[in-house]
Formats: structure tokens, sequence, C-alpha cells
């Protein structure tokens, strides 16, 4: 095994590939090796978007794409306009992978399958001569007058420039930080909500379009709220979650939350609409016939939860319990106990410190010859494609200037 190389990277994931590949079709003359520390690569790609690989999201405007980060959107307004989704399409196109736009803007292969993107990488690895070597976890990292030094459980590689593609490796970022780089603390970003209340208990599996605040705190998002097992998800929350990832930690994901479940609709605009639902059906039961377009089971939870019993006609409601209807409809309190990985699809909140990373060539400013692509940074999004738009983006920026 030849232990010299050009460029190591560190992580074989999707950013660790992305920016191999790139690196080798820019200069075919380049050794470089990927180092992974587990047994198998690719395994994020493989269990994204349900196993179907959410590519990146058709949002085609640099400005208006940073808006899903919170976690890098000043930073990546540069890079986004070296190589944005339009770039990712065209390049997965160029290497014989066709994607496809979903309603809600993400973007798939149009087999379905994220093995489609696996072998897209496999073989492209192959064709390069990219040697990929599992069971190699990095644990020394030695900086000579000449070159770089990466021991790993299995063997001392040098090389003269190194891509930290490692994701949300807390080895790595120990190793980093021994070198001189900050971290910031990683927390968990796209999790779902623990919630045990009456409410929502056996109502798995329904969704309705709501908005949700969390009580003593700035933090609010709007989108499809998913009822599950143990508590609540779907885009909405997670949104939530992305946002207060770091302010939800604090709180030791102990909290309420406020529940719209008809969205931006206020108190008043429900009283009236409520007003005109019981003249037009005096004689029929409240709890009987669902409205706003709400899942009839939610919709009899709620009504039992204003206090209005079963054989309550509209006709029968008073002031007091009309108010409460409402108040379980915009403004209900549920406590969250606690927090779920959102699938299989665990992202962090934190990394290397953005300010320690010249972000037009993604080289570090600490650590000269030591570049980032991907989760490694402090650069986390909302579910949707965006995580994985920031690691094609990072690795072909690395790819364009470690080649010089």
């Amino acid at each position: 095994m030849n232990s010299k190389y050009d460029i190591i990277i560190i992580g074989g994931g999707a950013a660790g590939f992305f920016t191999a590949i790139n690196i080798v079709e820019k200069n075919p003359n380049l050794k470089v090796a990927i180092l992974e520390r587990g047994k198998s690569v690719l395994e994020k790609v493989r269990i994204s978007g349900g196993g179907r690989c959410n590519v990146t999201h058709a949002c085609f405007v640099p400005n208006d794409l940073v808006k899903f980060y919170p976690r890098g959107e000043r930073e990546l307004k540069g890079p986004f306009n070296q190589f944005c989704s339009g770039d990712t399409i065209e390049w997965f196109e160029k290497h014989g992978v066709e994607l496809k736009i979903e309603d809600d803007g993400r973007m798939f292969p149009v087999s379905n399958s994220s093995q489609t993107i696996i072998d897209c990488f496999q073989e492209a690895v192959k064709k390069l001569k990219i040697d990929v070597l599992t069971n190699h976890s990095v644990q020394e990292l030695y900086k000579t007058e000449t070159h770089w030094k990466v021991t790993t459980t299995q063997e001392v590689f040098t090389c003269e420039k190194i891509v930290m593609a490692s994701g949300s490796n807390p080895k790595i970022w120990e190793l980093l930080q021994n070198l001189g780089h900050s971290i910031i603390e990683p927390v968990p970003s796209l999790f779902t909500f623990n919630i045990k209340d009456p409410r929502i208990k056996d109502l798995m599996g329904l969704s309705a379009i709501a908005s949700v605040k969390v009580k003593k705190s700035k933090l609010e998002a709007s989108g499809p709220l998913l009822i599950t097992h143990w508590g609540m998800s779907g885009p909405g929350i997670l949104r939530l979650s992305a946002w207060g990832a770091r302010e939800l930690a604090e709180k030791k994901y102990q909290f309420a939350i406020q529940v719209n479940w008809l969205n931006e609709t206020t108190f008043e605009e429900v009283l009236d609409l409520l007003k005109d639902i019981k003249e037009e059906n005096a004689k029929k039961l409240v709890s009987k016939y669902a409205h706003f377009e709400l899942p009839k089971r939610l919709w009899e939870n709620l009504v039992k939860a204003a206090g209005i019993s079963e054989e309550t006609k509209w006709a029968d409601m008073n002031k007091k319990q009309l108010n409460s209807l409402i108040e379980q409809l915009t403004n209900g309190e549920f406590h969250v106990n606690g927090k779920s990985t959102f699938k299989e699809e665990f992202v962090t909140a934190g990394g290397i410190d953005l300010k320690e990373v010249n972000f037009k060539t993604m080289e570090s400013k600490i650590l000269p010859n030591v570049y980032f692509a991907g989760e490694v940074l402090n650069i986390d999004a909302i579910t949707g494609g965006f995580n994985f738009q920031n690691a094609w983006t990072g690795g072909f920026i690395v790819a364009e200037n470690v080649v010089k």
C-alpha cells in the first residue's frame, strides 16, 4: 500500500466522495485517498430521504437558498454564487444521474433510490483510481515542515494537503482543536418533539398545516405538523428544531409550545367563522363533523378538550365553550418532554468556528493546506436537501483550490 498521497480526504461520506471526484477530474495526476473510520462508506447517503436520497432543493437563487441555513447563512452567500443547486443538477446529469423535483421543491434521483447516488460515486472513484480505505480511524494529525502526517488505527500516511469531510466526528474536532481551531460545541439540530397529551393520543399519522411557537421565546415556525407515536414531527416541527437548536438544548428539551392548528388564522377570524358554522349547523352535534379541513379524530379530541360533550349541538354552545374551542384550535398549549432523532438523519449544529475558514477557498485560516467540506463546519440546514447542497458546494470549491 502506497501511504504517500498528494491529498488525503478524511471522511467517506457525501462531502468526501464529491470532493475527491472533483479533485481528480480537475487534475488526474494527483494521488488521492479517502480515509473512512467505519467499515462502509456513504452510509448517510444510503438512509437519507427515507432511502431515496434528497440530493438538493429546487431553490436556484443563492440569496434565497442561504435563508434555509440557521447556521452559515452569511458565509454561504459567496460559495453558492460559485456552485448552487442548478450546478448540482448539471453535475449529476453529467455523471449519469437524472434528478426530479417534487411538489415541495425537494429533489431526488429519478430512480427513487439512494443506491443510484452511491453507485455514481463508487464508479467515479474506481474510474479515477481514488483509494478508498475503510476501517481507518484517524488518531493523530502532525505537521512537519514539508507535509502532513496522518496516523490511523492501521497506518501512517503522508500528504501535502488534507480535506476534512469528517461530518460530526468529535474525535476529529478534538484533533483540530489541539492544532489551534475553535470548536462550537455540537448540539442536535433536526429532531422531533416528545409530547404525551390526550389531545394527540392514538392519532399517529394524522397531519395538519399548523404554526407552532415556543413559549417564552421568539421561536416560531409553520408548515405540515405530523402527529407521531411519541409526539410531534413534520416539516413545521423540524424547522423549529433547526432554528432553535441551541436555545432548546439550553432548555434541556423541556418547554411548552403553542399550536395553532389553523396555521395563521387568528382568534377573531375563527370566531367569525364559527358563528357562521353555528347558524348553518344549529341542529348538528359539534363533535360529529370536523371543520377547517382538520382530521376528524383530531377535531373530536380538540372539542372534548374544550369541555364540550359529545351530545352538545351547535345551537346549545355557550360563549364560554365557543371561546374555549377557539383557544384549542388556535392556541393549544402542549408540553414537550425530550426529543427524538428525526428518522436516522442525525444533523448537528456545531463544529469548526466559521470565522476560522476562508469561504473563497474553504481553506483553514489557522492551518495552511487544510480544507473543509460539509458538516465538519458549524453549518446546518433545515430538512429538504439543503445539508447535502452545503456538502456539494464545499466539495466543489475545495477541489477548485487544492489543485492550484
